[in-house]
């Protein structure tokens, strides 16, 4: 483990049976790379060609020019998709932890709120019941702006007879929740109605069909069809999920070009979406592990659209 020395401690704290070398403030990690293969018998080195940067390899190189580098791609995210129960319990906790701030922030909600006001109530609720922060920047968006999927919450405040898009997440422990909930001020239009009720569908048949076997894939054209029978497949505008752990996006994916095959103990999101620009948008969200002979959804706040309609 080649390190400096802000991180000898923590180090021989958190991984103490691996043998360190710590560089000194003047010297560069790449440098210290090239002294400790040095004294090495090994001539092949294998680095994260997605990670390392062209810069960093051309030192190398030229520091070392006796050892082949060996471009690998996602090792260690191939094997950081299926979970252990130690890491499951983590994820299981960033779950709740974003589902109870979000039950007690919804509770201040006024129509004076601003979608801005509301994200940072609903981090600092995360972070009061002890989570170590947000997983990503919480998104807020009212009515039209529910329609930019990765929208940064404004000073807009909440309008009568509106949607209200909330994607969120919890940090502990180092992993990540995910959860997307839409709800509406007010009666819901018909069209608004309609479309809810037709993620809705795309998402339980999406989850029913996660089981061991599964390829990514299959899962993703389930959810499309459901929006492709009801008129709204253009409205979809992203792939259906993705894996969460250590980072809030990472391995296996649920889309359709995705390659992965479902395993127990990996954890992805279920999250179909329409989206309506200058209207509005829904998505809905769900964590689903897979389990050994099916799947079992993590997260748990009323998602029917009775269950998010607000009478402010």
């Amino acid at each position: 483990m080649l390190s400096d020395g802000r991180y000898d401690v923590q180090l021989e704290q958190e991984c103490g049976w691996l043998e360190r070398v710590i560089r000194p403030p003047s010297q560069k990690i790449v440098p210290l790379t090239a002294e400790v293969l040095g004294k090495q018998s090994h001539r092949r080195l294998a680095i994260e060609a997605g990670n390392l940067t062209l810069e960093s390899v051309n030192v190398l190189k030229s520091l070392r020019p006796d050892v082949v580098l060996v471009e690998t791609t996602e090792q260690v995210e191939t094997l950081r998709q299926v979970k252990d129960e130690y890491e499951l319990g983590l994820i299981r906790q960033a779950a709740d932890l974003a589902q109870r701030a979000m039950t007690q922030t919804m509770s201040t909600l006024t129509p004076s709120t601003t979608e801005r006001q509301f994200a940072l109530d609903l981090e600092i609720a995360m972070r009061r019941d002890g989570a170590d922060g947000v997983s990503f920047n919480v998104i807020v968006g009212f009515g039209e702006t529910g329609a930019l999927c990765h929208y940064r919450p404004g000073d807009r405040p909440l309008a009568d007879n509106e949607s209200l898009l909330f994607d969120w997440g919890a940090a502990f422990g180092g992993y990540a929740s995910d959860i997307t909930r839409t709800f509406h001020r007010g009666q819901p239009s018909d069209r608004f109605r309609a479309a809810y009720d037709a993620v809705l569908e795309a998402q339980l048949a999406a989850i029913d069909a996660i089981r061991p076997g599964a390829e990514g894939s299959q899962i993703d054209v389930i959810a499309r069809g459901v929006l492709e029978k009801h008129g709204l497949a253009d409205a979809f505008l992203h792939s259906l999920g993705h894996g969460i752990g250590l980072n809030i996006h990472e391995g296996p994916r649920l889309a359709e070009d995705s390659v992965d095959t479902l395993e127990p103990g990996m954890i992805v999101t279920v999250e179909p979406g329409v989206y309506f620009g200058g209207d509005f948008g829904i998505r809905i969200e769900d964590d689903v592990l897979v389990t050994q002979d099916g799947a079992e959804v993590i997260t748990s706040l009323p998602k029917g659209l009775d269950d998010c309609r607000l009478m402010l």
